[in-house]
């Protein structure tokens, strides 16, 4: 048992599952910077906002999985070259297209919103009420901002 009393080959396994979404998040959180940065048109003022928004949102997110990983007793990694290897969102070039950007934002949601599950799952097999509480909560208004921004591009 670990220091929370939970199973150490199973926390091993969440730590593992929390890094991948770690890396994931980090990916994600850099290209929704960069469409911030980026973004031109009409929607710029709109878009612009939102996706300072997002990244806020997801920097959040990327401490509070990270200090999960801590509190399962161990590290989360830290370096974008294991992020790059490990993340299956990818690295977005330069976006100045708004639509393109929100296409890309809900790719990523699907990839971050399926690994939530992955882990929920896991969590509930662990007896790990702290990571499926978080997981839980990220899916539900994940959830959400899915809805949002494919009524943005008019599509349901």
């Amino acid at each position: 048992m670990n220091a929370i009393g939970l199973d150490t080959a199973q926390s091993g396994q969440l730590a593992e599952s929390l890094n991948e979404l770690l890396a994931n998040y980090a990916i994600f959180y850099q290209n929704t910077r960069g469409y911030h940065w980026n973004i031109k048109g009409e929607k710029f003022f709109e878009l612009h906002l939102k996706f300072e928004e997002l990244y806020n949102d997801l920097l959040l997110k990327i401490d509070e999985v990270a200090e999960r990983i801590l509190t399962l007793g161990y590290a989360p990694r830290h370096r974008y070259s294991d992020y790059k290897s490990i993340s299956q969102i990818q690295e977005s070039q330069e976006v100045s297209d708004g639509t393109k950007a929100v296409e890309d934002i809900l790719q990523s949601f699907k990839t971050i919103i399926t690994l939530q599950r992955k882990l929920l799952n896991l969590s509930a097999a662990a007896d790990d009420e702290g990571t499926n509480a978080l997981m839980s909560d990220y899916i539900r208004a994940q959830e959400k901002q899915v809805w949002m921004y494919s009524a943005f591009l008019n599509r349901s």
